[in-house]
Order: C-alpha cells, then sequence, then structure tokens
C-alpha cells in the first residue's frame, strides 16, 4: 500500500505551547484539511477537538477524515514527572485506541526551557549527561510500555528543536537506550535538517527503526540566517525557517524511495509550522504542500 497522506492541526498554528492561543475554531481546520486534499490527521492540543469519542467521531465521519495519532510533550528529564506523564498518554491514549488510531507520538516538553529555545538550531552535541540521558530513557521505556500493554498502541519519539533531544547526537542518544521493540524515531524531516542533520541520511542510518513520518522542510537560507541572528525558536518559526514542502533542503523524493524500500507502509503527516497573521495562508500552504505530493506519486 501507497505511503497515505495526512494533515494536522499544527498546519493551522494549533500547538501545544501555552502562550500559543488557537486562531481557528476546529470545525474550520477539519474542513480546510479535507477541501485540501487530505485523508488523516493527528489529535493536535488535547482538548483542541473534542475528547469524548461520542462527539469526535461524527464530526471525524462526516469529512472521510482517520485519527491517526497524538504529540504527547512529557517533561522526561525530570524523574518525578514521569508517572503525571505516563498518566496524561493513558488518558490521549485511550481515546486514540477508541477511535481507531494506532499511534502516541512522545515528546520532550519542548520549547519550556529558556536556554534550549534561544539555542534552538544552533546546537550540536548534547546537554545531558549520561545519567541524565538514562533517566530521560527510562520515562520514555516506561510510558511505551504501559501504551502498548495496556492500549495496544505503538510509540514514536519526535526528536524537536528547542528540546533536549533536538540534535542527531541527542537522537542517538536516547533511541540507544530506549526499548529497540517499544519506540520508534518519528522522523520529523524540518526538524531533523534544522538541527543540523541531514533526514535521508536519518532514514540511511536507522531503517526500519523510523516507524513514523511528518513531513517539514527547511529553508537552508532563513536558518543560516536564524543562526547568524541567534534567534530563537518561536522567531525562527516566525520567519518561515519551515518553508513549504519542496521549496527547503530536504529531499523528499529520496525520502520516500528509501521509506518505501524499508516497506513502510504507513501515513505521513504534512506539518507546515507557522505562525502567521493571515488567516487564509495556512489553507494555501496545506493546498500547496499537498499538491507537491501528488507530483511525488503521493
Amino acid at each position: 500500500m501507497p505511503i497515505r497522506i495526512a494533515s494536522a492541526p499544527v498546519s493551522w498554528g494549533i500547538y501545544e505551547f501555552k502562550d500559543i492561543e488557537p486562531k481557528y475554531p476546529f470545525a474550520r481546520v477539519l474542513d480546510e484539511i479535507v477541501e485540501t486534499g487530505y485523508t488523516g490527521l493527528e489529535l493536535g492540543p488535547w482538548g483542541y477537538l473534542p475528547t469524548d469519542p461520542d462527539k469526535l467521531r461524527p464530526e471525524l465521519e462526516k469529512r472521510g477524515l482517520q485519527l491517526l495519532s497524538s504529540y504527547v510533550p512529557v517533561k522526561l528529564v525530570d524523574a518525578s514527572a514521569h508517572e503525571e506523564g505516563e498518566a496524561h498518554a493513558l488518558k490521549v491514549g485511550k481515546l486514540l485506541a477508541t477511535m481507531g488510531a494506532g499511534n502516541i507520538v512522545l515528546a520532550d516538553d519542548n520549547g519550556t526551557v529558556p536556554e534550549l529555545v534561544a539555542r534552538a538550531g544552533q546546537r550540536t552535541g548534547s546537554m545531558l549527561t549520561s545519567d541524565q540521558w538514562d533517566v530521560f530513557a527510562k520515562g520514555v521505556n516506561r510510558i511505551a510500555r504501559r501504551v502498548h500493554d495496556e492500549l495496544g498502541l505503538k510509540v514514536v519519539f519526535h526528536h524537536h528543536c528547542g528540546g533536549y533531544v533536538e540534535t542527531p547526537e541527542e537522537a542517538k542518544n536516547l533511541l540507544d537506550r530506549a526499548d529497540h521493540d517499544l519506540v520508534g524515531l518519528c522522523l520529523d524531516t524540518g526538524h531533523w535538517q534544522y538541527a543540523g542533520g541531514d533526514a535521508l541520511q536519518c532514514v540511511r542510518e536507522y531503517g526500519e527503526r523510523v516507524r513514523y513520518l511528518h513531513l517539514k522542510d527547511c529553508d537552508p537560507k532563513i536558518r543560516q540566517q536564524c543562526i547568524d541572528q541567534k534567534l530563537g525558536y518561536f522567531d525562527a518559526t516566525k520567519a518561515s525557517v519551515f518553508c513549504e514542502l519542496g521549496k527547503g533542503s530536504v529531499n523528499f523524493p529520496a525520502i520516500i524511495a528509501e521509506m518505501e524500500k524499508l516497506g513502510y507502509d504507513g501515513w505521513a503527516i504534512v506539518e507546515q509550522d507557522v505562525l502567521v497573521d493571515d488567516l487564509d495562508a495556512p489553507k494555501q500552504s496545506s493546498q500547496r504542500n499537498r499538491d507537491y505530493l501528488r507530483s511525488l506519486g503521493l
């Protein structure tokens, strides 16, 4: 089965970050996802879409949309936060499982540590010690085990600029410690490039460990400008470091070909991270991104 293409509320500027308020009612976002050619979606921040399955199901069914996953941020570097994070993942996961979704996209509590936000895209190496990595991975494995055993959901970890798992080295530190069978990688092509990596090389290095895709592009010129100006994560996003698909440095044709060689037959989620005032811009970008992927046969 060919890779299927989905969207996410984040492409309309609907974020988990506490200080960014949604600009759209959820019905408009769902309508525009369908109108621009997508058949699946991620949940978005908890509470943006209805969390009662009896209310959410008819909203999705009448639009022909399949719920696929949800991004779940947890303060994994802090062992005392693991229990609360696990409880939240199980709460979200219960809704996902009821709705027929298959994945939880686990992540660090990105965007909450000022130093990491300020240095997004500008770091190399790792910010954590070996002991801190052990704590971090213990939380990931704990949550992945509960989610799998109780709900049957798969866990993929999302590296992300502005967090402790940003650089390729940091992703490796986590994946080396995370349970291979329980925890896959959600490759976000744009974040991998923004952090100084090569998303195609990531697929070639990790192979079947790449078990979920977020398709995002990264403009290399804007990235360099953001580095030169020492812009933080949110300012870089406003500066459009994440450009529309096909306009940046991500080699999408080669990545898709590599994933197909690996036998990947799941979904790819288009994420056009935007922080704009033009309320019509997200739909327009969504359409152009879908058209680009169609040109690649998806």
